[in-house]
């Protein structure tokens, strides 16, 4: 019996998936992160990186200031409640337990399988191809900020910056990890669609056990 099921005896037929802790922080980070990326690409129109720029309408804080405001504001928000997600994480023994091992043979594996459609889904159990996103993300959600410091303060954190190409390289990092973010929701949310039995449990926790 693996530690997830022993911590739901005595619930007839479902099985506990995601703690309290896991759904808290996981929608303090959809709302944050959402505010962080449309305020972002209202500053990054101020100063494009690239030929293009985003729609005014689907970007947050109206001019520059407002957007930096916007943007700061959410950074906190990632960051504390980010550290709260991570230190869970390892302490409650959930990425050990949901997350490793991974295996580059079992995340290629995964990946077919999901060019076919054939994506496994157990309730309860990540496949390699999910736990290889989900650590992934964390990795790149450090990136985001760090990059961002070093942007907000290339004097201060001069050293962050150096390690990135400057201040231009550490634009570009950022807007590269921005943009893996992005990439991350927007598959996340598809899979949600093409299984929607998972959408529940983030906010109740439970779900009915396979048969």
């Amino acid at each position: 019996m693996s530690a997830t099921e022993s911590a739901t005896q005595g619930v007839e037929g479902k099985v506990l998936v995601h703690p309290r802790t896991v759904r808290i922080t996981h929608w303090i980070n959809v709302i944050a992160m959402l505010v962080m990326i449309l305020s972002g690409w209202r500053i990054y129109n101020a100063s494009p990186l690239f030929d293009f720029r985003f729609p005014r309408d689907i970007t947050l804080g109206g001019w520059l200031g407002g957007a930096l405001l916007w943007h700061f504001a959410a950074m906190w928000v990632l960051v504390v409640n980010g550290l709260v997600y991570v230190l869970h994480g390892i302490f409650a023994g959930h990425y050990r337990r949901d997350f490793l091992p991974i295996s580059l043979p079992g995340i290629a594996s995964e990946f077919g399988n999901a060019l076919r459609g054939r994506l496994s889904h157990q309730v309860g159990v990540y496949n390699a191809l999910q736990r290889a996103a989900y650590l992934g993300i964390i990795v790149v959600g450090i990136v985001l900020v760090l990059s961002g410091l070093a942007i907000w303060k290339p004097v201060q954190f001069q050293e962050i910056g150096a390690l990135m190409g400057g201040y231009e390289g550490a634009r570009l990092v950022h807007f590269i990890a921005m943009a893996a973010i992005v990439l991350f929701v927007v598959v996340h949310v598809v899979m949600v669609l093409l299984v929607p039995r998972t959408f529940l449990p983030m906010f109740t926790g439970w779900a009915r056990k396979d048969h």
